[in-house]
């Protein structure tokens, strides 16, 4: 599958649903290369994006600012830059209209992030979904709206009401990717932990495991402690390092050898 680019999401827009993946992993990455998964995201240093971008050549790219590590428009703006440098295909930013503002007049693709966002859901009573209510469904459809005057490409749209995600995405040109937000957005977003089953805690009710790869990891931590057991028992038993195990000596060296160093 060949690799989208900003234009070709755009044009995506009420023609087909997209898929977007959050990874942590260049093996999360290849994976979902190989799978014709629309977006992957990640937060990667900016020294590491090009590890994802070369993972994942066919998928593309979002890379996030993470909050707390960015507190001015111009720190936005260097590491908007070097994420494209490192290959990244645009930036994911869940701070305000301005940053993204001026990220995208600079050419930069950017993402922006609406209803929960989880680093201001003490403002709205926590980590819950957010727009249930008349002033904050019209709340949310004010930020999406700035995040589109700012020249968004997309925004993220996460536990809001269905319906009202659908009616925002239907009066909006940028792309809306649901967290939980319903089929009536444009894409559909989930966290590859979640995918694949490796989270061992807290299982949000928007996501859905398609494997449980967390029982066969612990099978496999399991059996690498057996394995280490093993080996400990054959090395205080005399057993390893065996025969096989060892570069033989060729006759006469031994005694050469000493001859040599004089012993």
């Amino acid at each position: 599958m060949p690799k989208l680019t900003v234009k070709d999401l755009l044009r995506l827009k009420g023609v087909r649903q997209l898929t977007d993946v959050y990874v942590t992993t260049i093996s999360e990455a290849q994976a979902c290369n190989a799978a014709g998964i629309d977006i992957i995201t990640a937060s990667m240093p900016s020294s590491k994006v090009d590890l994802i971008a070369a993972a994942a050549p066919n998928s593309f790219f979002v890379n996030a600012i993470g909050y707390g590590t960015v507190t001015t428009i111009p720190q936005a703006l260097e590491l908007g830059f070097a994420f494209l440098k490192g290959g990244a295909d645009a930036v994911y930013c869940s701070m305000s209209a301005e940053y993204i503002a001026a990220m995208t007049r600079e050419g930069i693709p950017c993402i922006g992030h609406v209803g929960l966002v989880p680093y201001k859901a003490g403002w709205y009573g926590g980590m819950k979904p957010f727009g249930k209510t008349l002033d904050e469904a019209l709340l949310v459809y004010e930020q999406a709206r700035r995040f589109q005057d700012a020249g968004a490409i997309a925004i993220e749209v996460e536990l809001v009401p269905t319906e009202i995600a659908t009616a925002i995405t239907t009066r909006l040109d940028l792309l809306t990717i649901s967290m939980g937000a319903g089929s009536g957005c444009d894409g559909q977003y989930l966290f590859a932990t979640d995918i694949l089953g490796t989270n061992t805690g807290h299982v949000p009710r928007h996501a859905k495991a398609y494997r449980d790869h967390a029982s066969e990891y612990e099978r496999l931590h399991n059996d690498s402690i057996a394995a280490f057991r093993e080996y400990k028992a054959d090395v205080d038993g005399g057993v390893f390092p065996a025969a096989q195990n060892i570069v033989p000596t060729p006759q006469g060296l031994t005694e050469a050898f000493l001859d040599a160093i004089g012993e």
